[in-house]
């Protein structure tokens, strides 16, 4: 991981219970959560001045309207710094799997199944279930993860879970996935091999772990070539080109995912952060806020805002996309903490220490808390 001025923390999972099951139908897939499990998880958080990059990039620190003071944001870099390089559990990884079922409780062949989390390295899996429904991924760095899993004719489904890389193994987390778009496209699968897919596909990922990212794009067209249905797989091709900073051809792949998807969010969001690196505000500003007009907007599409007007200097309104994601999730430390630099930005320093304050009730074992008591030390000297 290289290092630029970037504020790094270790993030600790709330005690939260296994056995997960996603379901469609609504807004938000739920959750089921049964048994007892206490994961512990590490995570890079943003910089002060963070903008969502993608993995193993530097966020810088500065730019306009940044007032905090030097010694302070060297004093909590530090701090964080040093606990992230202390942590054992770094090297670590986990297991996870399923199974993906039709509402009649039928297995479903050939779903793609796509794990996410923008704080590890590599932040992304991919599998697809075989003719039985079931799947699995290896390689998971301890954390919450996002699963996303869709098939040709359904509705896709998305949810978080927790991995952990220590004692108790990972329970299964199972979709039943829901008819939902015209079944024309699910035949684009009938004569792929899903074992031999998902060897490809693993093969692709371990040459986008390992940096290179020629090879992993090329591996990551020849699945789409084979399987064109799988168009999801166009967002780790734009990631890779993201990685080597060539922002049109980032672009493009991630309009690909549009084209099949036209409502795909995590798409319209790295579009968004694309142009934000590429330099392109406006862009940027405009992908996402068409994103945050939708109704079943996230949590992510608003924090993401708030980063893209955080960058333009608009601090009044980047508290207001940090405010909504807060509103959306009260126990998400992100969008406090910000709301905390925002206030202390302003000269703000009693606000400054109530947002601290709240990023630690909220998640008190998470990353943005222990920036957070670093923070309020340094502010109450």
């Amino acid at each position: 991981m290289r290092l630029r001025l970037t504020t790094i923390s270790v993030r600790l999972g709330r005690p939260l219970r296994p056995t997960r099951e996603f379901r469609a139908g609504s807004a938000a897939a739920h959750c089921l959560i049964r048994g007892p499990l206490d994961p512990r998880w590490p995570q890079a958080l943003y910089a002060l001045r963070a903008t969502a990059l993608p993995p193993q990039r530097g966020c810088r620190v500065g730019g306009p309207g940044f007032g905090l003071a030097a010694s302070l944001r060297d004093a909590v870099f530090m701090l964080v710094l040093i606990s992230f390089v202390a942590s054992p559990a770094i090297a670590q990884t986990g297991r996870v799997g399923g199974q993906v079922k039709d509402e009649a409780g039928q297995p479903i062949k050939g779903a793609t199944i796509k794990a996410e989390n923008p704080q590890a390295t590599p932040s992304t899996f991919t599998a697809v279930s075989d003719d039985k429904g079931r799947w699995s991924m290896i390689g998971l760095r301890s954390g919450r993860w996002t699963f996303t899993c869709e098939a040709p004719g359904f509705q896709p489904v998305s949810g978080q879970a927790p991995v952990a890389t220590l004692g108790t193994p990972n329970p299964p987390i199972n979709f039943n996935l829901q008819k939902g778009a015209p079944a024309a496209g699910l035949g684009a699968l009938a004569g792929v091999n899903a074992k031999e897919l998902q060897a490809e596909l693993d093969a692709a990922e371990k040459f986008y772990s390992a940096g290179q990212y020629d090879q992993a794009i090329v591996a990551y067209q020849a699945i789409v070539a084979k399987a064109p249905t799988l168009a999801v797989i166009n967002l780790q091709i734009g990631n890779a080109y993201r990685q080597k900073k060539e922002y049109d051809k980032a672009l493009a792949a991630y309009q690909e995912v549009l084209k099949a998807d036209a409502n795909n969010e995590r798409a319209k969001i790295a579009v968004g952060m694309t142009n934000l690196e590429k330099g392109d505000l406006k862009a940027a500003e405009l992908t996402l806020l068409a994103a945050a007009e939708a109704t079943t907007a996230s949590r992510e599409v608003f924090y993401n805002l708030g980063e893209v007007k955080f960058a333009k200097g608009e601090i009044d309104e980047a508290a207001k996309w940090y405010q909504r994601a807060t509103d959306m999730d009260a126990a998400w430390g992100k969008p406090l903490f910000k709301l905390g630099l925002v206030a202390l930005n302003k000269g703000d320093k009693e606000g400054a220490l109530k947002y601290m304050e709240k990023v630690m009730s909220a998640e008190p074992t998470s990353g943005e808390a222990a920036q957070a008591k670093a923070m309020i030390e340094q502010l109450k000297k």
